[in-house]
């Protein structure tokens, strides 16, 4: 089965503004690049940056809490360290996370930004090394666009594919053949990796990412349709490579299982 790379995507900020990449370097057992490295505080979540270690989503700003997070605008300049914000109503935010001051500003960019919505003080956390992962050992994310046209024919709406956050998304795959991969090899264009596990998804699939209203109960949708609430897998870099747009992405065989 032909199939290739058709998006690449990197969220810096937990929760935040999905940002389009035409290739990235994938390392043997390494996060995506740039993927989730901060994340927001909606109240104190027990993070330590000096012992990191996984924190539930529900503790941070994340669609999955509020809807509201979708109103911003973000992009993160890997080698500056600046966020640049934006959203209506708000002035623009340029701000650079690694500085104290920087970090402040955002947060109380985001304060205003929320209002009620955000019930505890909010402060930007981070650690060397440390990803704010949905799940401790998802590492990489793979979305099948096969898979979501299928649930947007079962619902007879549009899905736009960015609900679900992934990193990479593959054209060609039969719809949900995926989900029967764990423990398989695979290529994503020159990296190696093994599928760990379907990735079980939570109502912030639920909200548009450009109007940020939740508009469509998909966690339902799946269970109603399939009996799982699955879309998307988490795979292990296991020989690390660059990936990029249009590169092949192969189908495991039944014997690599």
């Amino acid at each position: 089965m032909d199939a290739h790379v058709a998006g690449l995507f990197r969220h810096p900020v937990k929760g935040f503004t999905p940002e389009p990449l035409t290739a990235a370097g994938l390392t043997a057992g390494g996060p995506f690049p740039c993927d989730r490295l901060f994340a927001v505080e909606n109240g104190p979540s027990g993070f330590d940056p000096a012992a990191p270690a996984f924190v539930r989503k529900q503790k941070f700003t994340v669609l999955a809490a509020m809807a509201e997070v979708a109103k911003a605008r973000t992009a993160y300049d890997e080698a500056t360290g600046v966020l640049t914000a934006k959203a209506a109503g708000q002035p623009d935010l340029s701000a650079k996370l690694s500085d104290p001051a920087g970090a402040e500003a955002f947060c109380a960019w985001l304060a205003g930004l929320l209002g009620e919505a955000a019930t505890g003080p909010l402060k930007l956390v981070q650690a060397p090394g440390h990803r704010f992962m949905d799940h401790p050992l998802g590492h990489v994310s793979i979305i099948n666009m096969n898979s979501v046209r299928d649930l947007e024919a079962k619902v007879g709406r549009p899905i736009d594919p960015l609900r679900f956050r992934g990193n990479v998304y593959v054209e060609g795959w039969p719809a949900w053949v995926e989900n029967d991969w764990e423990g398989r090899t695979l290529m994503v264009g020159f990296a190696r990796a093994k599928v760990f596990k379907p990735i079980v998804r939570c109502v912030a699939t639920h909200v548009d990412p450009t109007t940020a209203e939740p508009d469509m109960d998909l966690v339902k949708a799946l269970f109603d349709n399939y009996g799982h609430m699955h879309c998307g897998i988490y795979v292990h870099v296991t020989d690390g490579g660059t990936v990029s747009l249009g590169d092949a992405c192969t189908t495991p065989h039944p014997e690599a299982a």
